[in-house]
């Protein structure tokens, strides 16, 4: 047993019920912020000597009111955008089209996320979060401007892109920032209403992307966040306040590495996207992206061990506790493909719903999940952060497995509740983990390990949606192939246009199809039931039994003594 799980055993004051096992001093507000009073000069001539934040006194009062609404608004920004977008394809093809790359719209903007989020995970601890964050917003105005004017498919596809770089700044920098607001005991407050933010979100953004299409140019889709992200800026210039840090503790910006990481996950997030969609997966595109990714994933390690600071460091890795989590919320990227992806095409082609009733089972797992995910600190409270999220990823798979017994045809309320079910259970799982996970590292490495986090769960999202999809489409051509009666569609692309035309076809082979649709998602349900399967392994055998918090008063992991977790 290494240093960083022995230390998690020792007993001290317990975190979950003092709150003070956070390190590092939380962010304040201007106008009466944290360290106001006497004492704070001498706390931050002390910080700025050491190079690390202060420990925060009596003086220390929570942030006010308006920057927690900043954080939020920053991350409606980008919890908006791909359900709003969504809405108004047909709109924006029929504009500029180019229907058969109308999916990049989607793919270009998560590529550019997730090979984006270790990058600004590294320059948050180096620069500050602030700069960060109102960089983000900035380049994420600037693309939403450029989307806005573009005059064909291939240039708003690349102002998407710009848009991703700048939502990957937003994604991982507020949820970074949420840490660094709270001590342990009160985060669950500020994360759960960052769960809020993306429930609401799953339930307004169609509706307001819709009316917006309907009663409106698409081009409005992107402007309205021209003065969401212009207010998100100007509160968060005026009441963010960072600790001061000694510049001489700052090391040379690894930006060969940032290069790096963006050349190799970019085209590794290409390969898994187009692979099995634009070319098969044993084809020369598909071997040649692989092989070429591969060798840049040995470029990049090569970089990393000689950088001084690299963008991504081995001890990301190295330590049991943000290792496991990576791992485990990988997994959950990975699961999660199956009621995203796949509910809404088993609601509209299986049951007959359509697309705003299908979109409405989907998103009943948004409005329980910000509920289980408040209420979780009472549980890991009592039970700690790692066997709390067994319990939840444990259910989750007994959940996930029971969409594969419902019946053929099954009523609407059943996924639906299905749905529910799974979002109480995720809610319980990925909410302790990045609590938990941000609480073992002082404030010069939270950035990082909170990026590392995001970016694992992007990354298994990407790979999910290619191995599932993989799955579904061998389990409809294989189905095709058996069909016992003839005048079927020979492609898969012609599967769901024959069922939205029901007309067409005879209706013993239309009931055909959708059996056929059926089993398709039941096997992409079993292959989720695998990942939660796989991510209970790993919180098992991996992740250490306790946490190893840090107390408030350290500011990096290894300068003082450790809290017990709760």
């Amino acid at each position: 047993m290494g240093a960083e799980e022995s230390t998690g055993e020792r007993t001290g004051d317990a975190a979950g019920e003092s709150g003070e096992a956070v390190a590092g001093r939380p962010v304040s507000a201007k106008s009466g912020g944290a360290g106001a009073g006497p004492g704070a000069g001498a706390r931050a001539a002390a910080e700025a000597a050491s190079g690390a934040p202060a420990a925060p006194g009596s003086g220390s009062r929570p942030p006010r009111t308006a920057l927690v609404a900043a954080l939020m608004l920053s991350m409606a920004l980008v919890a908006l955008d791909l359900s709003i977008v969504s809405t108004a394809v047909p709109q924006i093809v029929g504009d500029l089209g180019g229907f058969s790359v109308f999916s990049w719209l989607f793919a270009g903007y998560l590529l550019a996320v997730t090979v984006t989020l270790p990058v600004y995970g590294k320059l948050s601890d180096t620069l500050g979060r602030g700069p960060v964050l109102l960089f983000g917003i900035a380049l994420f105005v600037v693309g939403s401007l450029l989307c806005a004017l573009a005059w064909n498919m291939a240039a708003l596809i690349a102002f998407r892109i710009v848009q991703g770089l700048g939502g990957g700044a937003l994604q991982g920098t507020v949820q970074t920032l949420a840490a660094d607001l709270y001590p342990l005991k009160d985060r669950p407050r500020i994360q759960a209403r960052m769960s809020t933010v993306w429930a609401v979100s799953a339930v307004a953004g169609p509706a307001l992307g819709g009316l917006i299409a309907s009663y409106a140019d698409w081009r409005w889709i992107f402007l309205i966040n021209l003065p969401l992200g212009g207010l998100a800026g100007w509160m968060l210039a005026r009441h963010l306040v960072e600790p001061v840090r000694s510049p001489g503790r700052r090391g040379p910006i690894d930006w060969a590495g940032a290069l790096g990481v963006f050349a190799c996950g970019g085209l590794l997030l290409f390969a898994l996207v187009q692979g099995g969609v634009a070319w098969p997966w044993l084809s020369a595109p598909s071997l040649g992206l692989l092989g070429a990714s591969a060798v840049l994933v040995a470029v990049v390690v090569r970089i990393e061990r000689r950088a001084e600071e690299p963008i991504i460091p081995g001890w990301v890795w190295r330590r049991r506790t943000i290792a496991a989590v990576n791992l485990a919320l990988g997994a959950l990227g990975l699961l999660m493909v199956a009621p995203m992806v796949f509910v809404p095409t088993y609601a509209q082609s299986v049951l007959g719903l359509g697309p705003v009733s299908a979109g409405l089972v989907m998103s009943a797992m948004t409005l329980t999940w910000p509920v289980s995910a408040a209420l979780s600190q009472h549980v890991y409270r009592r039970i700690g952060f790692r066997n709390s999220a067994a319990v939840g990823i444990s259910l989750a798979g007994v959940i996930l497995f029971s969409f594969t017994l419902l019946p053929y045809p099954a009523r609407p309320w059943q996924p639906t509740l299905i749905m529910l079910l799974l979002g109480a259970a995720l809610g319980l799982f990925q909410l302790p983990l990045i609590i938990g996970v941000q609480s073992t590292v002082g404030w010069s490495e939270r950035g990082t390990t909170t990026a590392s986090v995001l970016f694992c769960r992007q990354v298994g999202q990407s790979l999910g949606a290619a191995l599932l999809g993989a799955v579904a489409n061998a389990t409809i051509a294989a189905r095709l192939a058996d069909a016992p009666m003839p005048g079927l569609p020979d492609q898969l692309d012609d599967v769901s246009k024959a069922l939205d035309r029901p007309g067409l076809l005879p209706q013993a082979a239309a009931d055909y199809l959708r059996e056929a649709v059926a089993a398709a998602v039941d096997h992409v349900f079993l292959g989720a039931t695998a990942a939660a399967v796989a991510a209970l392994l790993v919180l098992l055998l991996v992740a250490p039994r306790r946490f190893p918090i840090l107390a408030e008063h350290q500011g990096h992991q290894g300068s003082g003594p450790d809290a017990r977790e709760p």
